[in-house]
């Protein structure tokens, strides 16, 4: 029996494994099922070239439990072992420089293993003596046992084994008895193992006997050695893509539709991505890509693989090319994984190209569920726009869909302001918007619908992309203003009773809370509605872009800005207009005689003392012009509570004010019952 030391230049590699790598320490089983299936692959070669003349016999890899001897037992049947190739590649481990190195990557588990090759020494991150039993290939080889109990110390001694392969018995340590059960094994084999080229078994198929599940003669075996992505896509149908996408998503809706990766030159990979039904709620849909190294599985956390947009797919995506273990920094450095991350996106890219032009029909039905991945990707691939701006749609209110060059031809001729701006009239709530819509669609225009959860980013980005437009909310102004074709209209009243009649419906809105009101008067037709709310566009969108960006909070807290419109070639507003003249004008004359005398004794002041500095005006000319501003402003309280306490009895101006407002979802409430109760009485 030979005893000795591994070869490492530290005393301490056992407790900085089993300390650097515990938060993943599963990975054991991935690491030493994997070099079983490497060993199975490498005695196949051999024997493809003839270099191994003997039966293959059965292959399979076996996975057994022996919970009271507190055993974990992996076995191949592969090239195997001999004593000298233990004292090579077991303990003579290339650690130089080991203290450098672990100072370098302490927090970073994977690399320790990935760097220097120590997938079998994970193994004592769960285990506190590991055997291995094996007998090599070769004519005439003797059977060796290696044994090591997690010190640098080892003993290597001859031992029995009638067949060629390796066995690996880990003596699970105290602090990882979960590993000794067989629904935990079960789950890693499942997740690491599922889809090894090689046949891995685990224990013995179960059936029910006399009321329990008792073993059957059959392996229990957990994988699919010849996974769908590693199939040329000719051999392949529909049926087979939605059943691999049912057994990778068993709770998931069938998926649109898929793409099959396969290439070899600069880089090798293989896979297929899927592409769900997307609603909404992205981050929910992320981590469903696969990632696979030779068929083992490495990751679910792909954003460094692929560009972020396509974290939303999912499916399988397998490369030799990508290492099983790495960091997060190695792979946003890696050459390779930068070449596969543009690849991916162009192959995307290219699929949905081809989906459109082949069958557009099918494109546009499935636009919904395919329009919040697009947009991503158009919002945070900065080339991505490039590409799929030429299959990128609107669609309008009436359900027809447009491409973005086909859309502006559309509206071209009618939907030019008159400084030569495209607008882009939109709603994000058809049924909300309907009759703002409606005057739209009355004046000719069209209207898109744009009510997913990134339009409101999207719009201003394509405000950007896109020469002399502007997307403008349908409800954002009156109709004729919304693509201004001339300069605006003024009403066509008198100043002081413009006052007046914003004076009017001003004191009766009511306080609602982060919502402000500005009334304005404006000549819309005798046809156009009596009053309306509109909201301009660029402080709702800063609000709407506040939800999306925390740095723009900001505009989140700001109130709500409303336009109350009132129409006054209405007749509505016309009746409210002469009412309120013949019912306030006897009281209001004196007030209005009172406030020309105090603003012109202002304006006298003012003029005397416009070239004075401010310390030529003495006290007595400072109190003057105070006392008049007293004065106008005590006369302007006396004008208001006349008109407050006049509209405050008119039904008409609040049931104008209530009809806005219930049109706009405003009214709730005391206030809507109030608005029920004086409907009944005006009818």
């Amino acid at each position: 029996m030979q005893k000795g030391n591994i070869g490492v230049t530290t005393e301490n590699i056992f407790p900085v494994i089993k300390k650097f790598l515990y938060s993943d320490h599963e990975i054991f089983l991935r690491e030493l099922v994997s070099n079983a299936v490497d060993a199975t692959q490498k005695l196949k070669t051999y024997a493809s070239k003839g270099d191994f003349k003997g039966e293959l016999g059965d292959l399979t890899v076996r996975v057994s439990l022996d919970k009271e001897a507190g055993t974990i037992t992996i076995s191949d049947y592969g090239i195997g072992m001999t004593a000298e190739e233990i004292d090579k590649y077991i303990n003579q481990i290339a650690f130089s420089g080991a203290n450098d190195f672990l100072d370098k990557y302490k927090d970073d588990a994977n690399a320790i293993i990935g760097h220097f090759g120590l997938g079998f020494y994970s193994a004592f991150m769960v285990a506190k003596k590991v055997d291995i039993i094996t007998r090599s290939y070769q004519e005439g080889a003797q059977a060796v046992k290696w044994s090591c109990d997690g010190s640098p110390e080892f003993t290597l001694e001859d031992a029995e084994r009638a067949e060629r392969g390796t066995d690996i018995v880990l003596h699970i340590d105290d602090d990882c008895k979960e590993f000794l059960e067989e629904s935990r094994i079960s789950t890693l084999l499942n997740k690491y193992c599922r889809f090894l080229p090689i046949a891995v078994a685990f224990g013995k198929k179960k059936e029910w006997k006399d009321g329990k599940q008792v073993d059957t003669e059959e392996d229990n075996v957990i994988n699919d050695t010849a996974p769908l992505w590693m199939k040329k896509p000719q051999e392949l149908k529909d049926e087979d893509y939605k059943k691999f996408y049912r057994d990778l998503y068993p709770m998931s809706d069938e998926p649109l539709f898929w793409i099959h990766l396969n290439v070899d030159y600069p880089f090798n990979l293989t896979g297929v991505l899927y592409f769900p039904k997307i609603k909404s709620n992205i981050d929910l849909q992320k981590n469903k890509i696969q990632l696979y190294c030779n068929q083992v599985y490495v990751t679910d956390s792909v954003e460094g693989i692929v560009p972020d947009f396509l974290t939303l797919l999912h499916g399988v995506i397998d490369s030799p090319d990508i290492p099983l273990n790495v960091s997060r920094s190695y792979l946003q450095s890696d050459s390779n994984v930068k070449k596969i991350s543009t690849y991916i996106s162009k192959k995307v890219s290219d699929r949905l190209q081809a989906i459109f032009k082949n069958d557009r029909k099918e494109f546009e039905q499935k636009w919904d569920d395919l329009k919040l991945f697009i947009h991503y990707g158009l919002l945070t691939q900065e080339d991505f726009y490039d590409k799929a701006n030429k299959y990128t749609l609107f669609k309008d209110t009436d359900g027809k869909y447009y491409t973005y060059e086909e859309y502006q031809t559309l509206i071209k001729d009618n939907q030019t302001d008159k400084d030569g701006n495209l607008i882009y009239l939109y709603a994000n709530n058809k049924e909300e918007q309907y009759s703002y819509i409606e005057a739209a669609l009355a004046k000719g225009y069209n209207v898109l619908l744009m009510d997913g959860q990134l339009d409101t980013a999207l719009v201003g980005m394509l405000e950007h992309k896109f020469e002399k437009a502007r997307f403008t909310r349908v409800d954002s102004d009156v109709v004729d203003r919304l693509i201004a074709k001339e300069d605006d209209k003024k009403a066509d009243i008198e100043a002081g009773k413009e006052e007046i009649l914003s004076s009017v419906f001003t004191s009766q809105l009511p306080q609602i809370n982060k919502v402000e009101f500005h009334v304005e008067a404006h000549s819309l037709g005798e046809n156009a509605s009596p009053i309306l709310i509109t909201q301009g566009e660029y402080m709702r969108r800063m609000k709407e872009m506040a939800n999306l960006q925390p740095g723009m909070a900001f505009y989140g807290e700001m109130p709500d800005m409303f336009n109350l419109v009132l129409n006054v070639d209405h007749k509505l507003i016309k009746s409210v207009m002469t009412d309120t003249d013949q019912a306030i004008e006897a009281e209001l004359s004196p007030i209005e005689a009172e406030l020309r005398g105090l603003n012109a004794r202002q304006a006298v002041i003012e003029q005397a003392q416009k070239d004075k500095k401010a310390d030529e005006i003495t006290e007595a000319e400072k109190n003057d012009l105070a006392d008049v501003e007293k004065k106008i402003a005590d006369e302007k309280s006396k004008k208001e509570a006349v008109i407050s306490k006049y509209a405050a009895g008119n039904k008409v101006v609040h049931q104008l004010i209530d009809l806005a407002l219930l049109q706009n979802g405003m009214l709730k409430g005391e206030a809507l019952n109030n608005f029920v109760k004086r409907s009944i009485e005006l009818i």
